[in-house]
């Protein structure tokens, strides 16, 4: 079994290369899941994630010989993680790459029409490449073009020279309005010309240089909303896990699918950087709302719990996040003994990131044992 040093460090492995796919604003650290998953399971165990983001803790604990759940609604996480856990094969995925670039002139007067935005974002090539994608990858339900679709998400946009489009973040994507203000103020009128074919096979053969990941078990990877979908699972799933490993939402701190508008626009969603209506999909500002979705999804994860097991919750250092986070975990796990470590802050954390201003920053960890 690789050690997960050498998967944390460096592109030697084919872990180490699959790990980090994804970039996400407010992502898990690579390094943290790993020692968490190390320190407080076993191989052969079986780890739980209701809010699993890019499915880090799930990926640690898949190399790691463990088995494991995860559940994300943001589909940008959860195409990560499918892809990363279980790619496809390098020669499918380069003949369908071929299939989608051979189809990107039928959109040639579609492009035509579309917002300022998008023109200047990315060259024409791109951009009729991206619209190809966009619909012809059944990426929910084929893993080759899940694959692809992944890929093409984690180079959709970033600094010119590592992503298909214009000059942008690699994790966040930036409002229409703002974007367009900042090129033409910093002179970036002009997306860069890229032969996106040419440009992600580059980055496949790099990908697949050292092969895929190797997992001993099968680790289970679902898009979806846990609310809905736990109690079925825990009245179905017979065997019991013995470590939730996880990281909820913030309270009143950031909007995940307004982050990740560009690349969900790709996935079929709105053109535009506007929050979504859903619920569970934005920021969360109502606090019984909030209340209510920890509560049930812990609620819910008691029931799937081993008796003797490890709750392994990081959440932000702010009084009603924190707080709110302690009740509800108290009350789903009453018996269980609780342990409170203050996350270390060596970078800027994504409360800071993300617009914290109180004068606490940071986050910290919740962790409840038994047995």
């Amino acid at each position: 079994m690789i050690s997960s040093a050498e998967i944390i460090n460096g592109h030697s492995t084919a872990e180490s290369r699959w790990a980090h796919i994804g970039p996400y604003y407010a992502m898990f650290p690579l390094d943290f899941a790993f020692d968490i998953v190390e320190k407080y399971s076993k191989k052969g165990d079986y780890i739980l994630d209701p809010f699993a983001g890019r499915f880090s803790s799930i990926f640690a604990g898949s190399v790691s010989g463990r088995k494991g759940l995860g559940i994300e609604i943001n589909p940008v996480g959860w195409l990560y993680g499918r892809v990363k856990i279980n790619p496809a094969s390098k020669k499918a995925l380069l003949n369908r790459l071929e299939e989608i670039y051979r189809k990107r002139n039928y959109y040639q007067r579609t492009i035509l029409k579309m917002h300022n935005f998008f023109r200047m974002c990315f060259c024409d090539e791109v951009l009729k490449f991206l619209l190809s994608a966009r619909k012809n990858l059944n990426w929910r339900n084929n893993i080759i073009d899940a694959t692809l679709m992944a890929l093409i998400l984690v180079y959709l946009h970033g600094k010119i020279g590592e992503g298909l489009s214009n000059q942008m973040k690699m994790t966040k994507a930036m409002a229409i309005s703002y974007s367009i203000k900042w090129w033409k103020m910093n002179n970036f009128n002009n997306p860069p010309e890229i032969n996106p074919f040419e440009f992600l096979m580059k980055k496949i053969e790099w990908r697949y240089a050292k092969g895929t990941p190797v997992t001993e078990y099968e680790t289970k990877v679902l898009f979806g909303d846990s609310t809905k979908m736990l109690p079925g699972l825990a009245k179905r799933n017979k065997e019991k896990f013995s470590l939730l490993f996880t990281s909820p939402p913030y309270y009143s701190l950031t909007d995940y699918h307004v982050d990740q508008w560009l690349r969900l626009w790709i996935l079929g969603g709105n053109d535009n950087s506007k929050s979504l209506k859903e619920r569970y999909k934005n920021r969360f500002n109502n606090k019984n709302d909030y209340y209510d979705l920890l509560n049930l999804v812990f609620n819910n994860c008691s029931k799937m719990m081993k008796n003797e097991s490890t709750i392994y919750v990081r959440t932000d250092i702010r009084q009603f996040t924190y707080e709110t986070t302690l009740t509800v975990l108290s009350k789903n796990f009453p018996n269980h003994r609780i342990n409170i470590i203050q996350a270390p802050v060596n970078i800027k954390t994504q409360t800071e990131i993300l617009g914290n201003r109180s004068s606490k920053k940071g986050e910290i960890d919740i962790i409840l044992t038994k047995g």
